[in-house]
């Protein structure tokens, strides 16, 4: 079993704060993204990838306001979204919230979650379309929404659609240019180190570094403003 570092999760009030908050913060002005008919939300996505985590990127994501629903069946959505304390948390300023992790097995990881009593939630089907084509994946969200640990525990995502030959070759960063921003470290502060210790041993993450104390997550990031760290401080 082997996880790594997918994207990094900044929860914003509106996609328009998201973009002022990246550009002020972070010195950049973040790629275009899409629109997640499911859940009702959009992002923006770039580049921070580096040879120790190939993959990652950074999401920007918030609640689009224009989107159309189905009527019958709204799920809860996705990072603890609905939750209007995580929601007033973020109105004076984007935060980053959560992080996801890419397996090539799913069923797998979430069944050595399960081992260690961790319900990651079922695997949820998505595409959203890119001017490379279609993006398929699965991604674990529970019913409920919750990100567990405060955010500390990633989701689980794989590319591709199942039969997939090459998953990797649909991957968001195929279509990312260089965004001058790169991942330098990615920390997790928990009082429940090490239930969280467990679960990372069980899905085989690492690059994350794992220490007791109050709820927090500390991405530092090189950027053109120099080294900036984004904590999450518990929410």
């Amino acid at each position: 079993m082997k996880t790594e570092i997918d994207h990094l999760v900044v929860l914003a009030a509106d996609l328009e704060a998201g973009v002022h908050w990246c550009e002020a913060t972070l010195g950049i002005t973040p790629g275009p993204g899409g629109e997640h008919e499911l859940y009702g939300t959009h992002n923006r996505l770039f580049k921070i990838a580096t040879p120790e985590n190939p993959l990652a990127y950074l999401e920007i994501i918030a609640i689009n306001p224009h989107a159309v629903r189905p009527k019958k069946k709204q799920p809860t959505r996705w990072f603890d979204m609905d939750d209007e304390k995580l929601r007033a948390e973020v109105a004076p300023e984007p935060r980053i919230v959560h992080f996801v992790a890419s397996t090539p097995d799913l069923l797998a990881a979430r069944m050595a979650l399960r081992m260690v009593g961790i319900d990651r939630g079922p695997a949820v089907h998505a595409s959203r379309r890119t001017s490379k084509g279609v993006l398929n994946w699965q991604i674990s969200v529970r019913n409920d929404g919750q990100r567990l640990f405060n955010g500390a525990l990633p989701s689980l995502i794989q590319w591709g659609k199942p039969v997939a030959a090459d998953p990797l070759r649909l991957h968001p960063r195929n279509s990312l240019p260089r965004s001058g921003v790169t991942l330098h470290s990615l920390g997790v502060q928990h009082p429940s180190v090490d239930m969280l210790q467990a679960a990372f041993v069980a899905i085989g993450l690492s690059h994350v570094e794992l220490t007791q104390g109050a709820a927090n997550i500390t991405a530092t990031l090189n950027t053109p403003k120099g080294l900036v760290k984004l904590q999450s401080h518990g929410i």
